[in-house]
């Protein structure tokens, strides 16, 4: 694990990634050359399109219980070639809802409309400087405008950012309830091939241990376990529970303590005998230099829906393998559409060992056509252009745009 030493002496080198977001991706600088130009291939029309998602289980964590209320967005080039995207706010984390992020959204379209998809980095920034926050509707609306780019270059949008893998490991959740009832839930998971569990925790250390020895009891001691307690301890109550938690053998904790509370976070890190990784305390780029400099982690969470669209993802990447600390892709609770785009940025960044894409398999309903596959926990990418996926026309049917 990298000492305070090593983490403050790379926060320089990180902090030069900051400025990443500026420039386009040297992968999509070379599909721009060769996509061609023209008015033609110019953003004519985006829809948003909100809906809900069924669920087969209500999501438990102990900062709330997400639900699946998305929003779908679908931009059309002149000349037809459409890009998706989706958002999926959060209140508790992104300070979104639904309908905020679809009212920010049609007004966020005037700033898209008419404009070249390869000019990405400038519509980001676009985006920011006319409304602050509301990463999920920018992460659905930038994700469609890649979708675009990649399909007139006709690569893949893992190819654009700079490949690095072509398949990789996501765990699969499961969510608060009685020690039991989690128990059978992991053997459920373990027997549909997946090797690593996560489990929610962050409740009393009493329930939270039972918890764990029921589960690491069911799945055996060969099946990889990692946490998230979701902010629910204290900082005390995170050592301890912690403590009591090692001998079970776990992989990772995900945010023991509330996300503002820096001083607890690095506490924790140097009393934990498990490693310690921020999630809702690194919700941006620059969230991601303090934790750095704070030497409060030794993992970062990196979310599509919490920091704002690819570009944004890649650069938080880009900082923490600066500061030679490691990364996972995460999830809120969105379909194949915004997990298959994740997917393509833990394919182009070496850093990102850890992947956390399974909130569709908590959905009733698959929407989507192509896209990321799993199978025994193992993810591979599509191989058609841009983020290689569809969404099914029935499922289309049923949505009206706002």
């Amino acid at each position: 694990m990298p000492t305070r030493r090593m983490l403050l002496k790379n926060v320089a080198i990180a902090a030069t990634g900051i400025g990443c977001c500026s420039r386009l991706a040297p992968g999509l600088l070379g599909a721009q050359a060769g996509a061609g130009g023209g008015r033609k291939r110019r953003i004519a029309a985006i829809d948003i399109l909100p809906f809900t998602m069924p669920m087969k289980q209500m999501m438990r964590t102990a900062v709330g219980q997400p639900g699946a209320d998305e929003v779908l967005v679908r931009a059309r080039t002149a000349d037809g070639v459409v890009g998706w995207g989706e958002a999926s706010p959060f209140p508790p984390v992104t300070g979104e809802t639904q309908a905020s992020a679809v009212v920010i959204g049609k007004d966020l379209t005037t700033v898209i409309r008419g404009r070249d998809p390869f000019e990405l980095a400038r519509i980001v920034a676009d985006m920011d400087a006319r409304v602050g926050g509301n990463p999920s509707i920018k992460a659905a609306l930038e994700m469609a405008l890649w979708d675009i780019c990649g399909k007139l270059a006709g690569q893949p949008v893992c190819h654009l950012l700079g490949q690095y893998r072509d398949t990789f490991e996501s765990d699969r959740t499961v969510y608060l309830d009685e020690p039991g009832p989690m128990a059978e839930k992991a053997k459920e998971i373990v027997a549909e091939g997946y090797q690593v569990v996560k489990v929610k925790v962050g409740q009393s250390p009493e329930l939270d241990v039972a918890r764990l020895r029921a589960i690491r009891a069911a799945v055996g001691e060969r099946v990889r376990i990692r946490i998230d307690a979701n902010q629910g301890w204290t900082r005390d109550v995170a050592v301890h529970a912690l403590r009591r938690i090692a001998p079970l053998g776990i992989e990772f904790c995900e945010q023991p303590v509330a996300h503002w509370d820096w001083e607890g976070m690095r506490h924790v890190r140097q009393q934990s005998p498990i490693p310690i990784m921020a999630d809702e305390s690194v919700q941006t780029p620059s969230d991601a230099l303090e934790c750095i400099r704070r030497s409060a982690a030794y993992l970062l969470n990196v979310k599509l829906m919490k920091c704002g669209g690819i570009l944004k993802a890649m650069q938080m990447a880009a900082i923490a393998e600066a500061a030679n600390l490691q990364c996972m892709l995460g999830s809120m609770s969105e379909t194949r559409i915004a997990l298959t785009a994740a997917a393509h940025v833990m394919a182009a960044q070496k850093c990102a060992v850890y992947a956390d894409l399974d909130t569709f398999t908590e959905h009733k309903i698959d929407p989507v056509l192509g896209g990321m596959e799993v199978k025994n926990g193992m993810v591979t990418l599509p191989e058609a252009p841009g983020l290689g996926m569809d969404v099914d026309p029935a499922f289309l049917k049923t949505l009206h745009p706002a």
